[in-house]
C-alpha cells in the first residue's frame, strides 16, 4: 500500500493555521502563506464560534425498544443550552459534554456524526469507571462538599482525597480537551468552559494552543483560601484556572476568595483597572469578572403561556384556595436547607396558632445529582421532620409541609410558583440559585394564565415576596427580598412569618424592584456580557509572542512582546568581539545571585568572572545594586577594577582605590527622623517586617511577612509616609517586597547616565553595552541606556526572568547569566570543538487533530522550525500520524514544499515501543541534564500507558544544501498521555553537528 495516498491536498490547507508560537532561542520569522487558495480556504472560517464544554452535553437521549435506535433531543432545562441563540445570530455555538447514558463502543462514531450534524454537540465518552470516580468520586463527593465549605474530618464526614478519583478527574479533562481539539480552530474559535467539572481543561487546552482563547465560568462557590489550601492538588487546579482569559464567578465574595488564593498561594496581586479586575500573571492579564448569571425570560414566557401550565394552575389554585402558599424548590442535596425549612415551618405553626390550617410549606424536591450515604440520610431526615410536623398540626383535608418528590415537569413546577404567595429559598450554601428569579418571573403571569385563572386587565399589580438564606450567590442581587440566616431556625421562622405578613403594597414594591432586575439581567445580558469580555480579554493575542513553562498540569505560558526575545550567547560574542569601549552594567540580587540565597555574598566563582572581564583594558564594569555600600565594597574587596554604584546609585566609585561620589548635592537626611518612628509602628504590627537602615535611604522590609496582610500594610504606609513627607525632597517607592523612602533623583537610570557621560568626558563612547538585572528597579537603567546610547552602539538590555520589560532581551535565570558573562570572558569555552559551530534549537508544535480522508487515523498537523546561529530560519511544515501495521504502529512524516527546503522527504519508523525507548535514550538525550531528567519517571510513563512511537526526523536523509554538521531537528511524539508529551514538549532538544 503506498502510504502517501492516505493524505488529501485539501487537508494540508490546515497548514496556514499555524500558530506564530516559538520554543526556540533565537528569532523565527512568522510563518506566513502566500497562496491566494489557501487564503480563499481560510475565509471560510472567519464567521465567529463559541465552543462551550460543559459536563454534561443539553441532550436527553432514549433507546427505542421496537428498533434498539438511539433518540436525541434537546434538553430544554440545561444550563448551557439556554446561550444558544443569546450571543447572535452570527455566533455559532457548539456543545462538548458527556451524555447522561453510555453508549456502546460500536456506536460512539455514529453517535458523533449524528449528534455534531443535528444538534452541533461533540459527545465525550468517558470509560465507565473513570466516568464513576471523576463524576460521583471527585466531583460530587470531595470537590462538591469541598467548594461548600464541608471538610471531612473524619470518615464518617465524608471521603477524604484519593489519589484515584484525582487520575480519573484529570484523565477525563484530558479526554475532554481531546474532543476539543478535535473541532478547534484557535484562529476564530473561543472557548468557554464551564464549572468545577473542567478545572483542568484549561491547562490541557493551552498546553496544545498557546493563543487559545479561553473563558472560564464557575457556578459554584468558591471557599475561602483557608478551605481551599485543604486541597493536596491545588497548585494544580489553581494553575488550571490561570491558564484562562477570562474567569467569572457569580458574586465579589467568590472573586475575592479566589484572589486571596492567587495572593496567598502563588504571590499574584491583582489591579482594578476602569471596572476591570485583572491579573498580571507571566505577561498575560487574566480579567476576573463578577457576573451573576440570569434566567431565560424567553423560555419562561413560553412556559407561562402553555395551556398545560394555566390547567395546572387553575387545579392548584382551587386546591389551595384560602391558604398561604409558601413554596421551596431544591435538590435533594444536603446543602439546600430543606430540613431547616420544615423546622422552621413547625416552629411557625407553634408559635403562631393563628396560622394553623391555612399556612403551607409546598416543597418540590429534583432528584439528587449524586448518590450515597449523605444523600440517603438527607432524604431520611426530611421524611421523618415533615412526618413529624404533619401528625403534630395536619388534620382532615389539611397537611402543613406538603413534600414533593421529582421529577416533576416544568410546566408543572411553573404552576406552583404562579400560584405561591412566598418563595422561601434556604441553603446552607448554594452558587447561585436561580429558584427565587424563576419565582418572580412566573408571579407576573402571562396573559394565557391570567385569562384561565380569571385574572383581569383592572386586577391588582402582581404581587410577590422572597426569603433568602444570605450564603447564596443571588441574594446580593435581590435587594428586597428577605435575608436570614438558615442556620438560625428563629431567623428563618421569622422570615417566613414577615414573608406571609407584609401589607400587600409592599409586597408589589418588591415585586417589581426584583423583576425589573431580573427581567433585564437574564442569561442573555449574561452570555452577551460574558462573551464582551472575553473578547475583550483576548485582543493582544496576536501582538504577543507565547513561551512555555512548567510541565504536567504546571504548565503555563508567558506572554512577551514579539521584540523582548532570549538573549543568544553567541549572537552577544560575536558583537562583542572588536568593540573598543565596552560597558558592562550589572544588578546584584536576582542577577548574579539568586533570590533566595541566605549567603548573599558572591561565590569564588562570581568573583573569578569579573576579574576576568575586569581585567580587559576595553571594558568598564559596574555591578550596580540597592544594597549598601559597605557591604559591597566588603563583598568584591578582590575585584581592584570592578566599579561599584551602590544604593540605587546615591553612591558610586569606579574601582577599589578611587573614592565614593554621590549622584545629588544634598546631605541632609533629617526626614529620617520622622520616617524611622512610622515605620517602627508598622513593624511592631506586622509580624515579619523589619527596617533596612541604608546610609542614604530607609527600607521597610516585608517579604517575609504573611502576604496578604503586609501588602495591606505596604500600601497604608505609603499613603501614610507620602501625606508625612509631602514637603521634603523625597519619594516613597514601593517594590517587591518593601516600601522605600530615598532622596529625589536618586535612580540606577540616574547612576548610568553619569557613568556614560564619565565615559564621553573621557573620549570614550561605548559601542557595546551590555545591562542585566532582575527587578522593577533595573527598568530605569533599560529606559536609559535606550535613550542615551547611540544607534551604531550594539546595546543588549536584559531581563532576567521572562518578564514583561523595557528591556529587549531576557535570560531565564542567575545560572544563564553566568554562562553568558563566562562566555565573554573566555569565547573558547563556548563549545568543545570550534570547528562545530553549527548548533541548532529545533522545535515542533503539534496541530489539530484531524481525520486524513475517511480513514481514521490520529494526526497531527505541525510546523518544525530550522534556526542556524548565521541568524538564517526557516519554518517547515509537515503532518504526522500513525497507523497499525501488523501488531506495530508505523509513524509517517511529510515535509511540505518550502524553499529552502524545495522537497518532500518520507520517513517510516517500524519497531516495538521498547526498542524505540532506548533509541530515545541513547541516541536523543545526549546532554547529560536531560538524561538525568529523562531517565526516571519518563521512561515509567512509557511503560505505564503503552505510548505511541517516537519519531525523529534524520539530518543524514536532508537532500537540500545543507551540510549535516550545521544542522539538527528535534524530537517528535504524538502521545495521547500527557505526562510523556510534557516533558518532550516543554525541552529544547540540542546536539551539536554530525552525522547523527
Amino acid at each position: 500500500m503506498d502510504l502517501r495516498n492516505l493524505i488529501s491536498v485539501e487537508d494540508l490547507w490546515y497548514m496556514n493555521r499555524v500558530p506564530k508560537v516559538i520554543r526556540v532561542p533565537g528569532v523565527i520569522s512568522d510563518y506566513e502563506t502566500s497562496s491566494e487558495d489557501d487564503n480563499n480556504n481560510n475565509k471560510k472560517l472567519l464567521s465567529k464560534r463559541i465552543i462551550i464544554a460543559a459536563n454534561q452535553l443539553p441532550i436527553r437521549a432514549t433507546r427505542d425498544s421496537d428498533t434498539n435506535q438511539w433518540n436525541f433531543e434537546y434538553d430544554m432545562n440545561g444550563a448551557v443550552l439556554q446561550l444558544r441563540g443569546t450571543l447572535g445570530a452570527d455566533v455559532e455555538v457548539v456543545y462538548v459534554g458527556c451524555l447522561k447514558v453510555e453508549i456502546d463502543e460500536d456506536e460512539q462514531d455514529d453517535v458523533s456524526t449524528l449528534l455534531m450534524d443535528k444538534f452541533r454537540c461533540v459527545p465525550v465518552f468517558l470509560p465507565a469507571d473513570i466516568g464513576e470516580k471523576f463524576y460521583h468520586g471527585f466531583c460530587k463527593h470531595y470537590l462538591w462538599p469541598l467548594f461548600h465549605y464541608m471538610m471531612p474530618m473524619t470518615w464518617t464526614q465524608g471521603p477524604r482525597f484519593d489519589r484515584d478519583q484525582w487520575t480519573a478527574y484529570t484523565i477525563s479533562n484530558k479526554l475532554f480537551a481531546d474532543r476539543v481539539t478535535e473541532i478547534f480552530d484557535p484562529e476564530n474559535d473561543y472557548v468557554w468552559i464551564n464549572d468545577y467539572h473542567l478545572m483542568l481543561l484549561p491547562t490541557f487546552l493551552r498546553k496544545r494552543f498557546y493563543r487559545v482563547k479561553l473563558g472560564f465560568f464557575l457556578h459554584s462557590p468558591f471557599p475561602s483560601s483557608e478551605i481551599y489550601r485543604t486541597l493536596p492538588v491545588r497548585e494544580e487546579i489553581l494553575q488550571g484556572l490561570l491558564n484562562c482569559d477570562l474567569i467569572g464567578f457569580h458574586t465579589f465574595d467568590y472573586a475575592r476568595h479566589f484572589l486571596s488564593c492567587c495572593s496567598r498561594m502563588m504571590g499574584i496581586d491583582y489591579q482594578s483597572k476602569r471596572g476591570y479586575i485583572g491579573l498580571d500573571y507571566h505577561g498575560r492579564t487574566i480579567t476576573v469578572k463578577i457576573l451573576p448569571v440570569g434566567v431565560h425570560m424567553g423560555h419562561l414566557q413560553w412556559l407561562l403561556s402553555h395551556d398545560e401550565t394555566a390547567q395546572k394552575a387553575k387545579e392548584l389554585k382551587e386546591e389551595f384556595r384560602g391558604k398561604t402558599v409558601l413554596l421551596g424548590v431544591d435538590d435533594m442535596d444536603m446543602f439546600k436547607g430543606i430540613s431547616f425549612k420544615i423546622k422552621a415551618m413547625k416552629q411557625l405553626l407553634e408559635e403562631q396558632e393563628v396560622l394553623k390550617g391555612k399556612a403551607v410549606l409546598v416543597q418540590i424536591i429534583n432528584p439528587a445529582r449524586s448518590k450515597g450515604k449523605d444523600i440517603q440520610d438527607v432524604e431520611n431526615e426530611i421524611d421523618s421532620l415533615a412526618r413529624e410536623t404533619n401528625e403534630l398540626y395536619g388534620e382532615p383535608g389539611y397537611q402543613p409541609i406538603v413534600l414533593i418528590n421529582g421529577p416533576v415537569s416544568p410546566q408543572e413546577k411553573t404552576a406552583y410558583y404562579a400560584i405561591s404567595d412566598c418563595c422561601v429559598v434556604s441553603p446552607v450554601r448554594d452558587g447561585m440559585n436561580l429558584v427565587p428569579y424563576k419565582y418572580t418571573v412566573c408571579r407576573q403571569g402571562s396573559a394565557v394564565l391570567d385569562k384561565v385563572l380569571g385574572i383581569d386587565k383592572d386586577a391588582p399589580p402582581k404581587k410577590s415576596m422572597i426569603v433568602v438564606s444570605e450564603f447564596i450567590g443571588c441574594s446580593p442581587s435581590l435587594s428586597g427580598a428577605i435575608r436570614i440566616n438558615p442556620w438560625n431556625i428563629d431567623d428563618l421562622c421569622s422570615g417566613m412569618y414577615h414573608g406571609i405578613k407584609t401589607n400587600e403594597a409592599e409586597k408589589v414594591l418588591r415585586h417589581e424592584k426584583h423583576y425589573k432586575y431580573i427581567s433585564t439581567h437574564d442569561v442573555s445580558f449574561w452570555a452577551r456580557s460574558f462573551n464582551q469580555d472575553l473578547v475583550r480579554s483576548c485582543k493582544l493575542h496576536d501582538d504577543m509572542r507565547f513561551w512555555s513553562m512548567g510541565m504536567g498540569l504546571r504548565f503555563r505560558v508567558v506572554a512577551l512582546s514579539k521584540s523582548f526575545m532570549r538573549l543568544s550567547v553567541d549572537h552577544v560574542v560575536l558583537s562583542y568581539n572588536g568593540r573598543n569601549n565596552r560597558l558592562i552594567l550589572l544588578d546584584y540580587d536576582g542577577t548574579m545571585i539568586p533570590e533566595n540565597c541566605v549567603d548573599k555574598s558572591p561565590s569564588s566563582k562570581v568573583i573569578s568572572v569579573l576579574n576576568s572581564l575586569c581585567s580587559d583594558p576595553k571594558n568598564i564594569v559596574f555591578i550596580v545594586s540597592g544594597r549598601g555600600r559597605d557591604n559591597l565594597s566588603k563583598w568584591f574587596s578582590q575585584c581592584e577594577n570592578l566599579g561599584i554604584s551602590a544604593e540605587h546609585g546615591y553612591y558610586t566609585r569606579w574601582n577599589k582605590d578611587s573614592s565614593w561620589e554621590t549622584c545629588t548635592l544634598t546631605k541632609d537626611f533629617d526626614w529620617k527622623r520622622m520616617v524611622l518612628p512610622v515605620m517602627e509602628h508598622y513593624t511592631e504590627e506586622t509580624d515579619g517586617s523589619f527596617i533596612e537602615q541604608k546610609e542614604s535611604a530607609l527600607v521597610w522590609d516585608h517579604e517575609h511577612a504573611d502576604l496578604q496582610f503586609s501588602s495591606f500594610q505596604a500600601k497604608e504606609l505609603l499613603h501614610h509616609l507620602e501625606s508625612v513627607l509631602a514637603n521634603e525632597p523625597v519619594v516613597v517607592k514601593r517594590g517587591r517586597g518593601i516600601v522605600e523612602v530615598k532622596p529625589q533623583g536618586v535612580s540606577k537610570g540616574t547612576a548610568v547616565e553619569n557613568i556614560i557621560s564619565t565615559m564621553r568626558s573621557q573620549g570614550k563612547e561605548p559601542d557595546f553595552v551590555l545591562c542585566i538585572g532582575d527587578d522593577y528597579s533595573d527598568e530605569d537603567m533599560f529606559e536609559t541606556i535606550a535613550a542615551k546610547v547611540p544607534n551604531q552602539s550594539k546595546v543588549f538590555a536584559c531581563r532576567v526572568g521572562m518578564k514583561p520589560s523595557k528591556a529587549k532581551y531576557f535570560l531565564d535565570d542567575t545560572d544563564e547569566v553566568m554562562k553568558l558573562l563566562q562566555g565573554l570572558a573566555n569565547p573558547e569555552s563556548l563549545h568543545q570543538n570550534p570547528e562545530k559551530v553549527g548548533l541548532l534549537f529545533g522545535t515542533m508544535l503539534f496541530w489539530d487533530l484531524f481525520t486524513v480522508r475517511r480513514i481514521k487515523i490520529p494526526s497531527f498537523a505541525l510546523q518544525v522550525h530550522f534556526s542556524f546561529l548565521d541568524g538564517s530560519c526557516y519554518s517547515v511544515p509537515a503532518i504526522s500520524f500513525t497507523i497499525q501495521s501488523g501488531g506495530l504502529e508505523i509513524r509517517k512524516a511529510v515535509l511540505m514544499n518550502q524553499a529552502p527546503l524545495a522537497k518532500q522527504y518520507w520517513w517510516f519508523i517500524t519497531a516495538p515501543s521498547l526498542l524505540i525507548t532506548e533509541v530515545m535514550k541513547v541516541k536523543y538525550f545526549p546532554n547529560t541534564e536531560l538524561m538525568e531528567r529523562s531517565n526516571h519517571k519518563w521512561l515509567l510513563d512509557l511503560e505505564k500507558y503503552s505510548v505511541r512511537l517516537v519519531f525523529a526526523f534524520y539530518t543524514s536523509q536532508m537532500k537540500c544544501g545543507i551540510s549535516n554538521s550545521e544542522l539538527a531537528v528535534s524530537i517528535v511524539e504524538a502521545s495521547l498521555d500527557y505526562n510523556v508529551a510534557d516533558l518532550i514538549c516543554s525541552l529544547p532538544i540540542y546536539w551539536h553537528g554530525g552525522n547523527d
